[in-house]
């Protein structure tokens, strides 16, 4: 059964650090891409970030770039998405997804904000970043 899995959110202080988690099983990890997706209340799911199977290609939202760095272990079959710097706005629910690579190399950027491309989504964890 192929499956995403994420961890590592919790409750931060603004300036503060965390690193999410993504675990993959089930599928054919080296050929998919993953991306992080985060849906603050009331709002509509945005992409965070993305890496492309290999790990040779990365995209990252405006809004984090700088402060956020994704990366991938294909022999854990892991995928990790390091956050710095964060801010109150930087709070929701994160989740990953997984799609076949391929789409890096046929449109590029848009893999980010293109939910479709994905077929497996985890079922989130909370990142709230508060005094």
């Amino acid at each position: 059964q192929a499956q995403v899995v994420e961890s590592g959110g919790g409750l931060v202080q603004p300036g503060g650090s965390l690193r999410l988690s993504c675990a993959a099983s089930g599928f054919d990890f080296d050929n998919y891409g993953i991306g992080w997706f985060r849906q603050a209340p009331g709002k509509k799911r945005e992409g965070v970030s993305c890496i492309s199977g290999s790990g040779s290609t990365t995209y990252y939202a405006d809004s984090v770039k700088g402060r956020f760095t994704i990366s991938r272990d294909n022999a854990k079959k892991m995928v990790y998405l390091q956050l710095n710097s964060l801010k109150p706005e930087d709070t929701g629910v994160y989740f990953c997804a997984a799609g076949p690579s391929s789409w890096y190399v046929l449109i590029g950027e848009r893999v980010l904000t293109t939910e479709t491309l994905y077929d497996y989504w985890g079922q989130g964890t909370q990142v709230t970043v508060s005094l």
